[in-house]
């Protein structure tokens, strides 16, 4: 076994960025403190407390190195903080944005919110607060939360969408006396969709925001008019330094290489860093395939990886890529091991409908999906491998995270699937994880960290090596 980790003890400025809720502004902040961080040549890392992968790309954007999800429910608080403690820069700004409300978690007791990972990491919380139509209430929110739980150590607050001088004067009045905290910030109501344009699934991703360029102008204006960079970068500085044992890493298997090739780009780009480089870690090269330009599969693969994305946004020119769709299909009809999650299932399917258009896919599920207005499987997921398949063995439980517009439509024989749903929506009632031959395709998107074994499962099945039962 060989150690990956930071010194026992080390400096890491750092700042968790909450909400009272979503669509607080914690994004806009968020971004804005990063992109000021690096004109002022500070150096930073990104972080995202959850699993979603739009904002962490964002993030990711913002700080020009890859955004780490830190999610507690999934991967516990042992590998949250050692993930932080991996990839936090020492004496750089260390920006966590948080989800949901500050004491928002998975049960009543908010277990797993972003007030329990800021005590984990020790990190003092920025408050950003919504003030549309709301002036001295606005300390009452902020005192609750910091009376809710003392550990918790709110350093102060941004307001948000406030309508002008005396709106501002009121509510920073209100606070500041209130809560006996700073406002170090305060941003005027703006229409933020022109900034960060939304659709289903949240945000825009980076890949298809129209000029990223003047997003970061517009971001980087903000702070300087009405964010206090240099205090809130003072803030993080006082954070106690980082002390924690680095988790051990395995190392690769002497002549485990194989070859595994992934969809990337604008309709598959949903993939935590942390997946691909586990998957580096127990010796597979990895190859990134166009789902767009790509027009058939490289030679020499050992399986394939599909992330999920957006394919119904890109389903035309998916569709007309006839080329890699049929290469796709003859791989998996000659036992190419291929694990696809969300967004894979729905390329993977015969057809994909969206908006009342039926979309060719590659065909190598015998299914159909449609893309429907509202979520149809939103949140955690555990669930329990209970038929034979190229990837777990029976009996494995895994734990993970969907979030699809898109269903399953009941077009045939249910198709046969290898998991029973313990929590969660999954692809039909009560069941995720449509199998064919060496093919796995479930709406439940895995972790590295939260499934260590999944890693080694991908190189057993590219090796070719049974998986046991």
């Amino acid at each position: 076994m060989s150690t990956e980790g930071v010194a026992p003890m080390a400096a890491m400025p750092r700042l968790v960025v909450a909400g009272l809720s979503g669509e607080s502004g914690k994004t806009l902040v968020s971004l804005a403190l990063l992109l000021e961080a690096g004109r002022r040549d500070i150096p930073t890392r990104a972080f995202k407390k959850g699993p979603d992968y739009i904002d962490a790309a964002w993030l990711q954007w913002a700080s020009r190195k890859p955004a780490r999800n830190l999610d507690t429910y999934l991967m516990g608080f042992e590998r949250a903080v050692g993930s932080f403690a991996r990839n936090a820069v020492p004496g750089g700004l260390n920006v966590v944005e948080g989800n949901r409300g500050l004491y928002d978690g998975a049960d009543a007791q908010g277990t797993h919110s972003t007030a329990e990972l800021a005590k984990a990491l020790q990190a003092p919380v920025v408050l950003v607060v919504n003030t549309t139509k709301v002036t001295r209430t606005a300390a009452a929110l902020v005192l609750g939360c910091q009376r809710m739980d003392a550990a918790v150590r709110i350093a102060g607050v941004v307001v948000n969408q406030v309508s002008g001088a005396r709106h501002e004067s009121i509510v920073r009045e209100a606070i500041e006396s209130t809560c006996d905290i700073p406002v170090l910030g305060v941003i005027p109501r703006i229409k933020t969709d022109g900034l960060l344009p939304s659709r289903h699934l949240g945000l825009v991703t980076p890949h298809e925001h129209t000029d990223c360029g003047l997003l970061a102008r517009h971001l980087t204006d903000l702070v300087g008019r009405h964010l206090d960079f240099d205090r809130l970068w003072e803030i993080s500085r006082l954070a106690a330094p980082v002390a924690m044992t680095p988790v051990p890493v395995a190392d690769p298997p002497a002549g485990s290489g194989v070859t595994i090739g992934y969809l990337h780009d604008s309709a598959f780009c949903f993939y935590y860093p942390e997946n691909l480089e586990a998957l580096r870690a127990v010796g597979a090269n990895l190859v990134p395939i166009s789902s767009l330009a790509g027009t058939s599969l490289p030679t020499g693969l050992d399986a394939l990886y599909i992330g999920a994305g957006f394919p119904e946004t890109h389903a035309q020119a998916l569709s007309e890529n006839t080329g890699l769709l049929a290469s796709v299909r003859e791989a998996a009809r000659a036992g190419l091991p291929i694990y696809a999650e969300c967004g894979g299932l729905m390329y993977l399917s015969r057809a994909l409908t969206w908006r009342g258009r039926r979309f060719r896919m590659a065909g190598a599920l015998p299914i159909e999906v449609e893309v429907r207005d509202t979520p149809q499987g939103h949140g955690y997921v555990e669930l329990l491998v209970d038929r034979p398949n190229a990837f777990f063995p029976v009996g494995a439980r895994l734990r993970g995270h969907e979030f699809h517009y898109s269903k399953i439509l009941s077009t045939g024989p249910a198709p046969v699937t290898a998991t029973s749903v313990l929590r969660g929506t999954g692809c039909l009632p009560g069941r995720d994880a449509v199998v064919t031959g060496n093919v796995w395709a479930a709406y439940t998107h895995i972790h590295a960290l939260a499934t260590p074994e999944w890693a080694r499962a991908m190189v057993t099945a590219a090796r070719g090596a049974p998986v046991m039962a």
